[in-house]
């Protein structure tokens, strides 16, 4: 039988869907979250429940932080391969709240990364963020791999960028190939309340006006989750070589300004948002574009849906969901 999967922050949105792939494909998974109260746990509940009921799925409760627990896990496992999802999400949240980042994206990524090189894992493939390119203009190509990433604009993004110093110092070190994946504002069913389009989207249910941050001036390559997934299984799925560390774009190279969102919102809901303007927050950027080249060499990667279906689906699952 093959070794299974490991995946932490499986309770959250990439995670849940990653999960869920892995097991269509017949992958024996263990899962890890800690189910923290930064969004309502009862949505980290409804996507464990969907997990648990499955044959091949467990669901360990645990802090990635706590090295020890963390490392008796992955060696008791036999797991070869981890998907390290777990973070503290949410660049505004990181001015507000300071040190759940120092715990769950720093001391949590070197927890994760000692467990792995004490157990003998062959390939860990972890989550970074587009946010590592901190504030930057938009061009006809993308925010490449190669750009620098040395001005971070939030203490978010500056989790990020250090976690891929720490991977890459211990690919070297230890020889365990690693793959870092700059995710590129992940939207979907089952998403993060968090997120605008799903904040927005609960205010407009209620007739609340939204605030529309940056005067509506912003851009983001909105990537849907099953195109995440598919970024995501390809580079599980082709790892570097022995000692090797790769960091990779999973986004839609498509970047599509906040009023057209949020006009691609209306239509979907059926509803016109009342709006309220404001400045841009501390810590946002105004814009982000992924080039996927890198990553489209690697695997065929190729996004297949673009934000109005992206929207229609997710609104689908939200008038479907009783949380």
């Amino acid at each position: 039988m093959a070794a299974p999967i490991i995946v932490t922050g499986a309770a959250g949105f990439i995670g849940m869907h990653v999960a869920e792939r892995l097991l269509d494909r017949g992958e024996t998974v263990i899962g890890v979250d800690v189910f923290n109260a930064y969004y309502d746990p009862a949505l980290k509940d409804a996507r464990a429940a969907r997990l648990q009921g499955r044959s091949g799925f467990q669901m360990v409760r645990l802090d990635i932080a706590e090295h020890e627990a963390l490392a008796a896990l992955v060696r008791a496992s036999g797991a070869k391969r981890v998907v390290h999802l777990a973070a503290q999400a949410g660049v505004r949240y990181s001015i507000e709240n300071p040190f759940a980042y120092e715990r769950s994206n720093l001391a949590g990524h070197l927890s994760v990364l000692e467990a792995c090189r004490h157990a003998g894992v062959e390939h860990l493939v972890y989550a970074s963020s587009s946010s590592v390119y901190g504030d930057r203009p938009l061009n006809g190509d993308g925010f490449r791999e190669s750009d620098p990433a040395e001005s971070p604009v939030s203490l978010y993004a500056a989790t990020k960028r250090s976690c891929e110093l720490l991977s890459q110092s211990y690919a070297r070190l230890y020889g365990f190939p690693q793959s870092g994946l700059r995710f590129f504002t992940v939207y979907g069913p089952w998403g993060r309340p968090d997120m605008a389009y799903f904040g927005f989207t609960e205010k407009m249910l209620k007739g609340e006006p939204i605030e529309v941050y940056g005067e509506g001036e912003m851009a983001r390559d909105f990537t849907y989750i099953d195109d995440i997934v598919d970024g995501v299984l390809g580079v599980l799925d082709n790892p570097p070589e022995t000692g090797g560390h790769e960091v990779y774009n999973i986004g839609d190279n498509d970047p599509v300004g906040l009023m057209d969102m949020i006009t691609t919102l209306e239509a979907a809901l059926g509803i016109e948002a009342k709006k309220t303007f404001l400045p841009m927050q501390p810590g946002d950027v105004p814009a982000t574009f992924a080039n996927i080249d890198k990553l489209r060499a690697l695997c065929g990667y190729q996004p297949k849906v673009k934000l109005t279906e992206g929207l229609q689906r997710f609104v689908v699952w939200r008038r479907g969901y009783a949380g």
